[in-house]
């Protein structure tokens, strides 16, 4: 009997034959499971994003199950005895209920919200390692714009949820928001009214966050992911540079099983981190804040990390920053915040276009730079990490003034002046800083490394003996492009229209300071010049 009529005996192998006979499975997993992932650390941060999600949403699924989205007042008879005999809302009834009567309600409550932050946290670092390796590039550039979609959609589910509780700390946000939308010309009023179901507080706005928290917002998260895998499963795995790793081909190990069972390793290793923290640190104690009165003003409140920075747009934003035009208030000290994010995002999105045409680069490029190798962009992406930074540290500055013992206006001026002098610094030191690693990769493969022994020549010189690359050091420090500045080219009629002249200004700026890499000829003139290696020529080494 030939291979091909045998029929399955066991039941595994019966449902397995079931299932392939009606869906043909077997050849999309014949083809994802050749896939290959290099074996690099920095690949990781995807999979952390991943797997933090996949809690995010096992967790949430168990709390929509006790939670109440209501606003209706209800008088507190339960065992945290603070609040006992308060008017509270339901909402914030029920998460109280969550976190003392619903056995292991508040670990996964807390679990919830540990699991927000780890899949903020990399899924931010995951994009800015893609960014600065260059890895955004053609053909990537849609992913990119899946990531960027990726972070905003993620701010959003932050925000939705952690304003679910209806407690003090979640009001206070509320209250910024609500200000925020009503600066808005024209539109302004009528958004905060339809949100909050009238004046604030209103009456419907926990109802209508708890329907973007659970439905829309997952919903579009889940979309992007799948996208975001689906594109990633379609172009091939970007690398690092290394001997062997070239732009058609991937070095790593196949999905299945190799890639796979570290896969599932690591997120059971993810989900043991989120429950250890979970059950040892408290976060978001509601039940300390009280419910929601909007009367007080809260002093020391903070948002979660990754909305903070939009807080401290407002603190810094001097009041004076309001006019009128056609009598319609204009009130930028108010939606800045909404200007400066709509500039941050729009940047990230637009940048892999602006660099591609720049350098008018339109090949595939599935080797990624060393962030050294790159330094105008690395120095945009400090700068943009600093300016980040500065916003995100204002919105703590009430603290910052308390703990330091200093005036609070001289601490928001100090943040104001960051503001504008903290990214040009930072651009200009982390350029000169790449440029210097360069220089010193530059002198490393030209004269190895140093050895320490001193050697004296038959003529009497003295020289230190200096010991060759290896060949996956000489790969890794020489395989890269230092692009040129291209000039202005005319257009099909001759002539040079004002976007190329316009380009050409902002590549030479971008990219006229660059250190090419080591030549053959240079190495084999820089040989010539110094005492022979141990391990055989660095020509040697670069032929290899």
């Amino acid at each position: 009997m030939s291979l091909a009529t045998q029929q399955p005996t066991t039941a595994i192998g019966k449902t397995a034959a079931w299932t392939e006979q009606r869906t043909g499975a077997s050849v999309a997993v014949r083809e994802f499971g050749r896939k290959i992932f290099p074996a690099h650390w920095s690949f990781m941060l995807g999979e952390v994003a991943l797997y933090s999600f996949i809690v995010l949403v096992l967790s949430g699924t168990f709390l929509t199950f006790w939670f109440k989205p209501a606003m209706a007042e209800v008088v507190y008879h339960g065992p945290f005895t603070p609040l006992y005999g308060m008017e509270i809302s339901e909402a914030y009834q029920s998460t109280l209920e969550i976190s003392f009567e619903i056995r292991g309600g508040l670990f996964i409550r807390q679990m919830h919200h540990w699991a927000a932050l780890l899949f903020m946290a990399a899924l931010s670092i995951h994009a800015l390692r893609i960014f600065f390796t260059g890895a955004f590039r053609k053909p990537r550039e849609l992913n990119w714009l899946v990531g960027v979609a990726l972070v905003a959609m993620g701010m959003a589910a932050g925000f939705t949820g952690y304003s679910l509780p209806d407690d003090l700390l979640s009001g206070n946000g509320l209250r910024i928001i609500d200000g925020i939308l009503k600066s808005l010309p024209l539109v302004g009023t009528y958004i905060s009214f339809f949100l909050f179901g009238g004046e604030f507080p209103g009456i419907d706005i926990v109802s209508r966050l708890y329907t973007l928290h659970i439905m829309i917002v997952p919903a579009v998260l889940i979309a992007l992911i799948g996208i975001h895998l689906m594109f990633v499963v379609i172009h091939k795995h970007t690398q690092w540079p290394g001997a062997g790793h070239t732009e058609k081909n991937v070095v790593g190990e196949p999905v299945l099983p190799t890639f796979a069972a570290k896969g599932g390793g690591f997120f059971f290793m993810i989900f043991g981190l989120l429950a250890l923290i979970s059950g040892l640190f408290t976060i978001n104690p509601i039940w300390n804040y009280g419910p929601y009165d909007p009367s007080p003003v809260s002093a020391g409140t903070q948002p979660d990390w990754y909305i903070g920075w939009a807080d401290g747009i407002l603190r810094l934003m001097p009041g004076w920053m309001e006019f009128y035009i056609f009598g319609y208030p204009i009130s930028l000290n108010i939606n800045i915040a909404v200007v400066i994010m709509g500039v941050f995002f729009g940047a990230m999105a637009l940048w892999p276009f602006l660099e591609s045409w720049l350098t008018k680069d339109t090949r595939e490029h599935h080797i990624l730079d060393r962030p050294r190798n790159a330094p105008t962009r690395t120095g945009f992406g400090v700068a943009a990490i600093v300016w980040y930074c500065v916003m995100w540290a204002g919105a703590s500055g009430d603290l910052v003034a308390v703990f330091f013992h200093m005036s609070l206006n001289d601490m928001i001026y100090i943040f104001r002046v960051l503001f504008f002098v903290g990214p040009v610094i930072a651009f200009f030191l982390t350029r000169r800083i790449c440029m210097s690693l360069q220089r010193k990769d530059r002198e490393l493969v030209l004269h190895g490394h140093e050895s320490g022994q001193v050697i004296r020549l038959p003529h009497g010189e003295f020289q230190e003996r200096h010991t060759a690359l290896t060949p996956q050091e000489m790969w890794k420090l020489t395989a890269f492009e230092a692009p040129a500045p291209l000039p202005a080219q005319p257009g099909k009629d001759g002539k040079i229209s004002r976007g190329e002249r316009i380009r050409a200004r902002m590549a030479k700026a971008f990219y006229e300071d660059r250190v090419t890499p080591v030549t053959k000829a240079e190495l084999d003139a820089a040989h010539h010049d110094h005492h022979e290696v141990e391990g055989g020529s660095h020509s040697e080494q670069l032929e290899k």
